[in-house]
Parts: structure tokens; sequence; C-alpha cells
């Protein structure tokens, strides 16, 4: 699932090439679109912002109307120029915006709807949301607060998880914070301390803000992936397994992870 360094440099793009441009088309060719009249609604509106919280983007049009997109686990935004080929089938398409020089589309959405600008603030699976990992200014009293609140036999690796806790961080990022902090992903959270768990964050936002402003990271990941290669930090054997309700794959070092 694309973490939120990816939904960001998504944004950035997409507002680059539609933000202050004349809107000379947009489509949304799949079915299920169809009764809710996206092209109607949307004509001669020009889009004023696109932003991102977590893992969600959201392309803000004039008059009050948002499209509000996550992309789960298939789902891509792509911004090509007019006539450039897509990286993806056509039939793939949810999402078509087009201005006299770009194509904006979003491919296998499987979360995309039309709400009201209100909407995006009381929804309550957007109002759940914990604090943007990539916000200017992460609000880390507010995480801490709702990491508190939350099951403290729970692994610290698994609470990052839960964008109810902080969004954005998804497997890669919680391996890869975990481990620059030196911290076993797999410690409960009444084990770990506040200033333990700071750590993990601080260590994942200048990573996740490189991987945003590059569009992936420009690293070889140190643990993620690496199942039974040896750790580049002390050399022990880097282990993986399922963890959390959703047994999503945790990667860490045994050796200096603690």
């Amino acid at each position: 699932m694309p973490e939120g360094d990816t939904i960001l440099h998504a944004a950035r793009r997409v507002a680059a090439a539609l933000v202050g441009r004349e809107i000379v088309a947009i489509e949304a060719p799949q079915p299920r679109h169809l009764r809710e009249r996206w092209p109607e609604r949307l004509a001669d509106r020009a889009v004023r912002s696109v932003d991102s919280h977590g893992k969600h983007l959201f392309l803000r049009f004039e008059g009050d109307i948002t499209l509000h997109s996550h992309l789960r686990m298939t789902g891509k935004w792509g911004v090509y120029r007019r006539g450039e080929r897509w990286r993806r089938s056509p039939r793939r398409a949810w999402l078509v915006v087009r201005t006299a020089e770009h194509e904006v589309v979003q491919f296998d959405g499987p979360v995309l709807e039309l709400m009201t600008e209100s909407r995006t603030r009381f929804d309550q699976r957007l109002a759940a949301l914990g604090p943007d990992i990539l916000a200017e200014r992460f609000d880390e009293p507010t995480f801490l607060r709702r990491l508190r609140e939350d099951d403290h036999t729970r692994g610290i690796g698994d609470a990052l998880l839960d964008q109810r806790n902080v969004a954005g961080i998804g497997n890669i990022w919680k391996s890869e914070s975990c481990f620059a902090a030196e911290i076993d992903p797999w410690r409960r959270l009444a084990d770990t301390s506040d200033t333990e768990i700071l750590a993990i964050v601080r260590e994942a936002r200048p990573l996740m803000q490189a991987s945003a402003e590059h569009g992936g990271t420009r690293n070889r990941p140190r643990v993620y992936d690496r199942a039974g290669l040896p750790c580049p930090r002390c050399g022990a054997l880097v282990r993986a397994r399922g963890q959390g309700d959703d047994n999503r794959t945790t990667y860490w070092c045994p050796g200096c992870q603690h």
C-alpha cells in the first residue's frame, strides 16, 4: 500500500499539473460513477488546491467540492504530458483530468468519492485519522495521547500502522524507523517510554520527507525486505514475521533492536 510519502509526492505532482490551469475535460470512465455525473458537476470548476493527509489525497475544486482518494493496495496516480503513453491500461482509469498540457489519471482507485468541503472535515473515517507524520508541524502531543489510549499490550510496530494513532506510516517506514531508533518493534507500548516513541517518529519524518521530495527512497532499505541478510549495523541476521491483527510483515534486527 502506498505510504504517506508516496501520496504527498503524488499530491505535489498533481497540484503542479492542475492548480492554476484551465481544465478542458474531466472523465470518470468506470460504470459505478456514471450516475454521479462528475464531469457535469465539476464542469467549469478550477482546482484550487491539492493536498494529502497520511494516505489520503484531496483535489479541492472551486465551489466547496472535493475529490477524495485512497489508493489502498492497487491504486496509483499518474501525471502525463498530453499525448504521452500511460503506464497502465486506459481501461483501469477511474478518473482523468485533462488540461492543455497534462493528463492526470487515477488508476484502480478503490476509494474515489466526490464530497463537499465540510464533509471532509466531519466524515468519521477522516476525522478519526491521527496526526499526519508529514505535516509541516507534526502534532507530537496528540500522537502520544492517542498511543497511550491504545491497547498497552500492543507492539509499538503494530501501533504505528494504526492510522488513528499516526497517519501515513506503513510497513516500510515502520520497520525502517524502528531500526533507525534501535527499538524492537515487538516491544509493548506499556514498556516503551514517550522518549523512545518520539525517537521513532523523529527518525521516520526525515526519511519520509526525503522520499516524498524525490519520489521514492534514494537509499536501499536497511532492514525492510531483507530477511535473512546481515544487519548493516551489527551483522546479526534480519528477521521477518507477521505482526498485528492484519499480520503485516515486520522486519527487524534481533541483535541491535531492544
